[in-house]
């Protein structure tokens, strides 16, 4: 059944129109993206993406000619780092945002990376089934319409012994839970005023976490979509963590 209704952060709108309000968000936020990851991390996304592909590699035995998938990619962070670790595999970079592939395409050619690029949604995937031997998507399921349906479709595009890997912020330990609100819908949209010139995108990004599901409810989510094995991983207390799906 087609998904009529999404939460864009706070609010329930229909899909369609998540879709045009998140492509606004990002059509705003691209150029300053990378920048304001640092900013609103500390730095500290950096280290969970090399924890993501460090967990990725132990827990899958990919060949050195990995054909790998990173959906909703961005500026190509996952991308790079999976080349890092695998030289010979051949990454494709996607996203469903033009403005942000493109700051991901110029960052890696600047890099002197040259790997493809492919503009497309991750509900409704251009591949083949069981083409590649890894999917990641860091930080961008929260942003899609319909999860289960992605999910489903990293799941089909999957090759058996594929792994895929989901790193999502997720729902932070309750000691840490008030300091974690303040900041995020006190500090961050402010951060993303004086930076981005975008509070409002922002805020947004804030809501979004929040309304993410929590570490068991897509550990489930991932098992439905038909993946064989979930398990997880919390980094920073439960801020983000690394869920990885496994097909046999």
């Amino acid at each position: 059944m087609k998904k009529t209704t999404a939460d864009f952060g706070f609010e329930t709108v229909a899909a369609d129109d998540k879709k045009k309000r998140v492509a606004d968000v990002f059509d705003s936020v691209a150029s300053k993206y990378d920048l304001m990851n640092d900013l609103m991390s500390v730095g500290l996304h950096r280290r969970w993406k090399n924890a993501a592909i460090a967990l990725a590699h132990l827990s899958a035995h990919l060949p050195e000619d990995a054909h790998v998938l990173d959906l909703a990619g961005g500026t190509g962070d996952l991308t790079r780092r999976f080349l890092k670790k695998y030289p010979k595999a051949t990454a494709v970079l996607s996203d469903i945002n033009n403005a942000m592939l493109r700051e991901g395409r110029k960052i890696l050619l600047n890099r002197g990376i040259a790997t493809p690029v492919v503009q497309c949604n991750a509900e409704a995937l251009p591949f083949p089934d069981k083409r590649f031997h890894a999917v990641s998507i860091g930080f961008g399921l929260r942003n899609i319409t319909d999860k289960e349906k992605a999910l489903r479709e990293m799941r089909r595009v999957l090759k058996p012994g594929g792994i895929a890997l989901v790193l999502e912020f997720s729902r932070v330990k309750k000691p840490l839970a008030p300091f974690y609100d303040f900041y995020s819908f006190k500090i961050l949209p402010k951060l993303g005023r004086l930076i981005a010139n975008d509070e409002a995108s922002y805020r947004y990004l804030a809501e979004s976490i929040r309304m993410h599901p929590d570490q068991e409810t897509l550990k489930t989510m991932m098992l439905n979509a038909g993946f064989d094995q979930v398990d997880y991983h919390n980094l920073t207390a439960g801020i983000v963590a690394v869920h990885l799906g496994k097909v046999r």
